[in-house]
Formats: structure tokens, C-alpha cells, sequence
């Protein structure tokens, strides 16, 4: 991939985004972020800012005109935007299916009518709703959720344009990101919710039994997998899982936790596991390997150990 890229990244002051700009913007590219503030923080961009490569718009994707407007001159998108709320698409499935599916097909229609090259669209493991692991791309989709409904519609979207317009679409199945600049809150992940609860020295909650398993992947692999997919001319047309291939459990990311904020003495306290939570989730990442050169490198200790500094010093 050329140096002078342009690149547009929706969701670009989000966990994921903000990291993906900083990245775009060392490797020489130039960003243009389009974000509506709704769950992004422009304090995510705080290194970006200054750069004259860097260009923000505040604005909502289901904008047509904005998105028209951010797109000139873009040779590449990679569109990270959505809401990634379960309980959220649960209570308002009409807001989710606008948001993440079509103001994608917006996106995409934008992408044909300014002949931009390549689409990266991030898509989500909870396409897969309860699969076998490991898991490949060739399991069946069944999601348990309208989220997952959004990114799964959004994916078979983006197979149209490449087989319609030949708009060069890669579909990345996000597995457990995490990292610093991870959201808190109600709909936070279960690693946000146990340093939380062990920074207040109170004891982290387990749903079940705490054997449910999750594939935890690093925020900086998933960055490196989302840069490869944007150059990688192989990668045309492919869905691809982004993970690590390691199964951990719930259990497990508690005594890790436990070690790296010095809590020997907390307890978790088990609860009754949450109606429709799917109980195993590891990615099969062969094909990613294949095509991207994709190889994850920051291992689950490590992760923890800079998201722990992170939000350690984080005010």
C-alpha cells in the first residue's frame, strides 16, 4: 500500500478507531475521521489532532451528504462506526439496524459513486451466535441478537458490491477486542467490569459457573489485522476472523486479574448465568493467517498488563 493513501475511518474517535488513526497516520497515510461523538471521545484523537494529515468531522454516518462530503478524494474506507450494544439492540432493534446495516449501505453506495477502491468493514464473532469451536468462517451464521443481525446483513451488503460493483470489501469478524481506551459503563465487557470491581476492592461478579470461554484479542492485533486487510490485494472479497485462537475462560481472566492488581484475597462472586449467553467462543484464524500474513503477537498477560496501567493512570 502506497504511502499517500487516504484513508476514511468511521468511528475513528472509538476504542478501536482512535488506535487504527494513530496507526494510519504513522504509517504515512492520511485519515480522515467522521464520527458523531455518540460513543467516541475526540480525548481518544488527542495525538491526532495536530498532525496536517488528520482532518475531523463531526458527523453522523446516516448522513448522506456528510458522507459524500468525507469521502472526496478517499481511496480507501474503513468503517469501524456502529452500536455495539447487545442489550441496547435488544431494546431499540430499529436504531441498531439503521446505524450499523444501512447507513453501511450508504457508506457502500458513497464508496461506488466516488470510486473509492477498498472497503474494510468490521464486522463482529457474534455473527456466529452459538457455534462449535474453533470457529471458521465457514460455520454457520445464526446470531442470538439484532446486533449481530445488523453486522451479519451489513457483511452480506458489502459481498454485494464487490460481486455487483466490484468494490474491493473485506469483512473482518472482530472476536473479544480489548485494551486501553476500552469503553466503561453499563455494556462495558467483563474485563472493564473486573478491574473496576477489583480496583474497589470489591469481589468481580461471574456469570455461571465462570467456564464459558471468550478468544481475547489484543486491540493492537486488531489494528495490524485491519492495516493488512486494507493493503492486501488478496484479501478482495474475503471474510476473515480476527482473533487470537486461544480460548480463555472467564475464570482464568479473573486469577490473571487477580495477579497483575495484587488482589489475592478478593473473591469472585458466582451469580446465575445470563439467559442466551452463548458458552464457548474461539476463533479459527487459519484463514486470516493465509491470506493477511495476520500473526496475533501480544499475548493475554501482556494485553492485561497494559490495560490495567492504562486505566491505572487514566483520569
Amino acid at each position: 500500500m502506497k504511502r499517500d493513501f487516504k484513508v476514511l475511518l468511521t468511528g475513528g474517535a472509538g476504542f478501536i478507531g482512535s488506535h487504527l488513526a494513530e496507526r494510519l497516520l504513522a504509517d504515512g497515510h492520511s485519515v480522515v475521521v467522521l464520527d458523531n461523538l455518540y460513543a467516541g471521545k475526540l480525548q481518544n484523537l488527542k495525538r491526532c489532532l495536530d498532525n496536517p494529515n488528520f482532518h475531523f468531522i463531526k458527523g453522523d454516518i446516516r448522513d448522506k451528504k456528510i458522507a459524500d462530503r468525507a469521502m472526496a478524494g478517499v481511496d480507501a474506507v474503513i468503517h469501524e462506526a456502529a452500536i455495539t450494544s447487545v442489550p441496547l439492540s435488544i431494546k431499540n432493534p430499529k436504531l441498531v439496524f439503521n446505524v450499523n446495516a444501512a447507513a453501511t449501505m450508504n457508506l457502500l453506495k458513497s464508496c461506488v459513486k466516488n470510486d473509492v477502491k477498498r472497503f474494510v468493514f468490521a464486522s463482529s464473532a457474534a455473527v456466529y451466535g452459538a457455534a462449535e469451536v474453533p470457529i471458521s468462517e465457514d460455520a454457520p451464521t445464526k446470531p442470538l441478537s439484532p446486533y449481530g443481525e445488523s453486522k451479519l446483513r451489513s457483511e452480506k451488503y458489502c459481498q454485494k458490491f464487490w460481486d455487483e460493483y466490484g468494490l474491493e470489501t473485506v469483512c473482518l469478524r472482530y472476536f473479544n477486542v480489548y485494551g486501553p481506551r476500552q469503553t466503561a459503563g453499563q455494556y462495558a465487557g467483563v474485563i472493564s467490569r473486573f478491574f473496576d470491581r477489583l480496583r474497589d476492592k470489591l469481589p468481580p461478579i461471574i456469570y455461571g459457573d465462570g467456564e464459558q470461554t471468550r478468544d481475547f484479542v489484543y486491540v493492537g492485533d486488531v489494528v495490524e489485522a485491519t492495516v493488512l486487510a486494507l493493503g492486501c490485494e488478496k484479501a478482495a472479497g474475503e471474510i476473515l476472523n480476527v482473533g487470537t485462537g486461544k480460548a480463555t475462560s472467564v475464570n482464568q481472566l479473573f486469577r490473571i486479574f487477580t495477579k497483575l492488581m495484587h488482589c489475592f484475597s478478593v473473591k469472585p462472586k458466582y451469580v446465575a448465568r445470563r439467559e442466551g449467553e452463548i458458552r464457548h467462543s474461539q476463533a479459527d484464524i487459519t484463514k486470516a493467517k493465509k491470506i493477511l500474513g495476520y500473526r496475533p503477537k501480544v499475548s493475554l498477560g501482556q494485553g492485561l498488563k497494559r490495560f490495567v496501567e492504562w486505566k491505572s493512570s487514566a483520569k
